[in-house]
């Protein structure tokens, strides 16, 4: 038994060092003080940091990709929370299918869905768009706000909703009292991973973006067909801390709210 433990103590290890392995490197690259990419490097420096902040179409960049993230994080989680709440509470005919439905962009290739979007896009002139780019961009994370958020409202009692009608409270005012704190927590999660997917995404930025709104992991890709240097791996750490901060203030909520985290 306690080899058994043992051994498997061991494959965890090896699974998470093969996971993590590949962050890693790309985290040391970005702190290499030499001209191109290699592993380990002789010497340290923050220059490629420097580059990236001193580079104006790497801030550029940057700076489409907060903005489109961020008008995506609105529009999927405020869509998202009220299509889950009626999920939840209606009881209408068809909703197996509906919400298969809307789950659907989960299982679609990101790249039919931005081949599709991009003609609909060039016929309406809305490539190069920001809002456009967030509007698309949330297609791809509304499925992700709607299980998160349909997964936290079936754990609502519907009792205390009943409770606040009858103590006087409109239907805004229940909504407002006592299903928006409930839900607190899990609509700041879906918030963060809708921010997420769109500030990591990259195939549909790549039919819609244009020239006039490159977004990071756009510029990303053009700088890896032009020139291979360590800028890359600094951004990608960029991209890495992002992630990482989501995750921490995510579990940071759950753990402030009392929440479970499974």
């Amino acid at each position: 038994m306690i080899l058994r433990r043992v051994l498997i103590q061991i494959l965890l290890v090896l699974l998470c060092v093969g996971f993590l392995a590949p962050i890693l490197i790309v985290v040391v690259l970005s702190f290499s003080g030499e001209g191109y990419m290699r592993f380990p490097p002789e010497s340290f420096s923050l220059r490629w940091y420097e580059r990236f902040m001193g580079d104006h179409r790497w801030r550029s960049a940057l700076l489409n990709s907060v903005m489109i993230a961020a008008m995506t994080c609105i529009a999927a989680t405020f869509i998202g929370f009220l299509a889950a709440y009626a999920m939840v509470r209606g009881g209408f005919k068809g909703k197996g299918p509906l919400t298969a439905l809307l789950l659907a962009p989960l299982i679609v290739p990101h790249v039919v869905t931005a081949i599709g979007v991009y003609y609909l896009s060039a016929r309406f002139g809305l490539v190069g768009s920001r809002p456009w780019i967030a509007t698309s961009h949330a297609v791809v994370a509304f499925p992700v706000v709607l299980v998160i958020l349909r997964a936290a409202l079936v754990n609502v009692d519907p009792n205390l909703e009943r409770a606040a009608m009858i103590c006087g409270c409109d239907r805004w005012g229940v909504f407002r009292r006592v299903v928006l704190p409930l839900a607190l927590p899990a609509v700041i999660s879906a918030a963060l991973f809708s921010f997420l997917t769109s500030f990591d995404e990259l195939m549909i930025s790549l039919f819609l973006a244009g020239v006039r709104a490159e977004t990071l992991p756009v510029r990303i890709w053009h700088s890896l067909l032009l020139e291979v240097e360590p800028t890359i791996a600094a951004v990608s750490t960029v991209l890495i801390g992002v992630t990482v901060l989501a995750l921490i203030t995510d579990w940071a909520v759950r753990r402030l709210r009392g929440v479970p985290i499974r």
